[in-house]
């Protein structure tokens, strides 16, 4: 229906005119912000006095004279020095098959690796086979020049002292106021007096090796007099009994008779 449209001359003015503003715009911005590009290039270096810098001053490194070296003392490991042994060593002692003499203990068909024992030089059992630098030779005799090996030498320590002699235990010896050398009387005590108490009364002491009463304890007797017949018998002396030479205890009984007052 329509085939050409015609563009009216109003609405192509009106194009027109919004494509001007958007290029003055787009001037204007871009003018502005050279404008303030500029300024603040201006302003800094302006102001570039006033900033407080630090002052940096890259110094070099003072130079450190190389330390000597000192030289290390090495320690010399003590090396075994090698020993020439003057016997052959064998780990079993075989003897050359030209001794027809020694008649060996088993035959066996495998040749045997250790070597023979060589005619006219001491071989010693080991634990491995070398022969001998300067040799030994065997001295006059009849012996086949074999030695075991070094003898063990125990020892001993010296014995104990001997233990100190016991004691011995006391010997009986009965009734012993015949045996005393002092032998002082019991006091009659007053209240044993009132009560009329009277009889004998039986102290059994040990006597030590010096003859000195070093125990004693009533045994029987009336109660009221057993206290003054234990002292008394306290102080009661004897002469020292020897048994075999040696003095020993004594143990016996002492008596003591009261009649009453």
């Amino acid at each position: 229906m329509f085939d050409n449209l015609v563009e009216s001359s109003s609405h192509k003015d009106d194009i027109s005119r919004k494509g001007s503003f958007v290029l003055v715009t787009a001037g204007a911005y871009l003018v502005l912000g050279v404008a303030l590009f500029v300024a603040g290039i201006y302003w800094y270096d302006a102001h570039l006095g006033e900033q407080s810098l630090d002052l940096i001053t890259l110094v070099a490194p003072v130079p450190v004279p190389p330390q000597q070296n000192q030289p290390e003392q090495k320690q010399q490991e003590a090396k075994p020095q090698k020993v020439d042994q003057n016997v052959d060593i064998r780990r079993e002692l075989i003897a050359d098959v030209t001794r027809t003499e020694l008649v060996p203990k088993e035959v066996s068909a495998k040749a045997s690796d250790i070597p023979p024992v060589r005619r006219g030089v001491q071989t010693q059992i080991g634990t491995s086979d070398s022969n001998a630098a300067a040799p030994v030779a065997v001295g006059p005799g009849t012996g086949s020049g074999m030695i075991a090996g070094p003898a063990k030498v125990e020892i001993s320590e010296p014995p104990p002292p001997p233990a100190p002699t016991p004691p011995r235990a006391p010997i009986s010896g009965g009734v012993l106021n015949g045996k005393a050398i002092s032998l002082p009387k019991p006091s009659y005590p007053a209240i044993a007096r009132q009560a009329h108490a009277s009889g004998t009364v039986v102290v059994q002491v040990v006597i030590d090796e010096n003859g000195n009463v070093i125990s004693a304890r009533a045994v029987s007797g009336h109660p009221l007099l057993q206290a003054v017949s234990v002292g008394a018998a306290r102080q009661a002396r004897f002469s020292p009994t020897k048994l075999s030479g040696q003095p020993v205890k004594v143990t016996g009984v002492i008596t003591y008779n009261f009649v009453a007052q």
